[in-house]
């Protein structure tokens, strides 16, 4: 009886590594043209810590980007994208939602060519 759970046991053991398959990270950069200072870099990094399957997240504000790795399966990239819009940065293709957009810092909202050129003139 004590080498059927011995046996038992040791299948176990080495079945559920194989049965639970260690998926490789994904790693992406997505352009954030908002990302402009450190307060920035710190909103997108805390929020992006909190989205399920985001391992990791540094923020380039210097190149306006940010580096993204999760696990495949849990999240993907047009995810992140959609959370960073939310937030309210633009991500790529993906637009900032207005509202959102709004509730960002000064610091954070990107100006338009209207409104630079408007500034530039007034």
């Amino acid at each position: 009886m004590k080498a059927f759970i011995l046996c038992l046991l040791t299948s176990i053991v080495f079945s559920v590594p194989s049965a639970v398959v260690a998926q490789k990270p994904v790693k992406a950069v997505i352009s954030v043209p908002n990302a402009q200072d450190e307060a920035c870099k710190d909103r997108i990094e805390k929020f992006l810590a909190r989205e399920y399957g985001v391992l990791s997240s540094n923020v380039n504000y210097r190149r306006h980007t940010v580096t993204v790795s999760w696990v495949p399966g849990r999240t993907n990239i047009e995810n992140i994208k959609t959370a960073l819009a939310n937030l309210g940065y633009d991500a790529d293709d993906v637009k900032a939602e207005p509202e959102a957009y709004k509730r960002l810092p000064k610091t954070c909202q990107h100006l338009t060519n209207k409104e630079e050129t408007r500034k530039e003139k007034g």
